[in-house]
């Protein structure tokens, strides 16, 4: 007996203990009918036409009028049935794509995946967690043969997979950089012309990279267009804005950037971030960047790690749990 000579079986059973006993579990029986049609893609007209047929084993006397309406019937179904078919066909290409981004977004994570330094006398926190699946957010640190600590925080305009394919280029990009890696100017020109060489027109990329150097407490940076950090002067208790000019990743290949200095002394931080932080949206509308200090005030007695985890879960929840951006924090503190 194949499927649907199995299906009309159970039909007619469950449809004869219905018009028999009229209960509760006689009904269920239907429920249960409807499930399996689901599961075996038996069409809403082939369960009109089995219902019809049942009814003329059943009640041969039945008026010929009411088979007629089922005839009726069938036609008005037909369209809904190549409806629900369309549907089906849907939800497994939703599903098949899902499971396909699971993987991309598995496969993303391995490949930019970067260890966290260990250096003596500084403390490294460091948090991204994607809006969605897919993060358009990257950031990575290197540590060369002289112990200095490069760290680049980069945001990709715009979401999901091209986001997150431009995120592992600039990757590979960093990883081939030749010796003027302790240059941060030169990195970034470097990224902006192997950006503008091969990135869509239409996709910018905004980036941030610095150098600490441990020897003579030095931090030297630059930014491509990058949501400006902040730096903790431990002396005087402020925090500034850790500003400095560029032009994004790939708008033009020429483009040169300048590169700023800071004296790292004990105590003291540096916050990075994407914009994923500041344009975090609460039911007042975007906080404020005091309002993020206010936040790192509240934990910069606690490690940094702790600090960012600490940062994170406050911002998320005042989104009532769902990121509308891509969210990413990194804070070096220096303790020596």
């Amino acid at each position: 007996m194949d499927i649907k000579e199995n299906m009309e079986k159970k039909y007619y059973e469950a449809l004869s203990t219905y018009l028999k006993d009229q209960n509760e579990q006689a009904l269920y029986q239907g429920q249960k009918i409807s499930r399996l049609n689901i599961k075996y893609n038996i069409s809403p007209e082939e369960i009109i036409s089995m219902h019809k047929n049942n009814l003329i084993e059943l009640y041969p006397d039945l008026p010929e009028k009411v088979m007629d309406s089922f005839d009726f019937l069938l036609e008005v179904m037909m369209g809904y049935g190549i409806a629900y078919r369309e549907h089906q066909s849907l939800r497994h290409q939703q599903q098949e794509l899902k499971t396909e981004i699971e993987i991309a977004a598995n496969v993303q994570h391995t490949l930019l995946e970067t260890k966290i330094p260990d250096i003596k006398g500084l403390e490294i926190g460091a948090i991204s967690v994607p809006a969605r699946q897919m993060n358009g957010d990257y950031y990575h640190f290197v540590q060369d043969e002289y112990e200095r600590i490069g760290v680049g925080i980069a945001d990709v305009i715009g979401k999901g997979i091209p986001a997150a394919l431009c995120m592992s280029m600039i990757k590979y990009a960093m990883d081939s950089l030749p010796e003027h890696r302790h240059e941060p100017n030169s990195v970034l020109e470097s990224l902006n012309r192997v950006v503008e060489h091969n990135v869509d027109p239409s996709m910018f990329i905004t980036m941030f990279y610095g150098l600490y150097d441990p020897h003579d407490k030095q931090f030297s940076y630059a930014s491509a267009g990058h949501e400006p950090g902040f730096y903790y002067d431990a002396s005087t208790g402020n925090f500034s804005d850790l500003d400095a000019k560029g032009l994004l990743l790939g708008v033009d290949k020429k483009t040169r950037y300048r590169q700023y200095e800071k004296t790292v002394n004990p105590g003291d931080m540096i916050i990075l971030l994407s914009d994923g932080i500041t344009e975090c949206r609460t039911n007042d509308g975007f906080i404020e960047r005091e309002t993020l200090i206010g936040f790192i005030q509240k934990n910069m007695h606690l490690q940094a790690q702790e600090i960012v985890n600490n940062i994170y879960k406050q911002l998320e929840k005042m989104q009532n749990f769902q990121l509308r951006d891509d969210f990413t924090l990194i804070i070096l503190k220096s303790n020596v």
